[in-house]
């Protein structure tokens, strides 16, 4: 089975992204789900963006102490915000078995971007065609550059405008696209992990 970890979104680690974290367990995967905003949960984004910004070096530092202890061959998963840590981790740790980029995508080059992706490395890509965020900022389109840059690449795009749809603790959730989205993530570990 595959070792996971999953980065949570700006709303913090929600009891929708532990069910989704237990979920993969369940499957037989060793997967964890630090908890980057120490305890602290936000009833919008804009709330969560502004302890981001105040707090960042606190951030930095439960990310790292998350990685530290964990090995190198690990699938990095990253819902929204936590895109960005799972999408650098994947392009830069060595050892990253595999990505699963849910409703955001960073661009490869640019001020914020990472780099080239290891072409080696597999990715998912999960996003709502209607989303203001993921479609409206242009993540989609770095989503298809990051695809289209691995060997074993997708991108699935839901309908609807719905962020944050696969967290089941929010309003925002569509449990058939969310159904859906863990039907084709599991798949994705299960190849990761049959490679091994």
């Amino acid at each position: 089975m595959a070792d996971v970890l999953v980065f949570h979104h700006l709303k913090g680690l929600t009891p929708g992204v532990r069910s989704f974290a237990q979920r993969l367990r369940d499957a037989g995967h060793t997967v964890t789900a630090p908890d980057l905003f120490g305890g602290r949960t936000f009833e919008s984004l804009d709330d969560g963006l502004a302890f981001v910004r105040s707090a960042e070096a606190d951030i930095d530092a439960r990310l790292e102490q998350a990685t530290s202890d964990l090995p190198a061959d690990i699938v990095y998963i990253g819902f929204s915000y936590g895109v960005m840590a799972a999408q650098r981790l994947a392009q830069n740790r060595p050892g990253a078995r595999g990505a699963v980029l849910i409703e955001s995508a960073a661009p490869l080059t640019g001020e914020w971007g990472f780099g080239p992706w290891p072409h080696q490395v597999p990715v998912q890509v999960h996003g709502k065609d209607a989303d203001e965020f993921f479609v409206g900022e242009g993540d989609v389109d770095n989503a298809k550059e990051i695809v289209d840059a691995a060997d074993d690449g997708a991108l699935f795009l839901y309908p609807g405008p719905e962020h944050l749809f696969a967290d089941e603790s929010l309003p925002t959730y569509d449990p058939a696209s969310a159904a859906l989205l863990e039907e084709r993530v599991l798949s994705f570990l299960a190849r990761i992990d049959e490679r091994a």
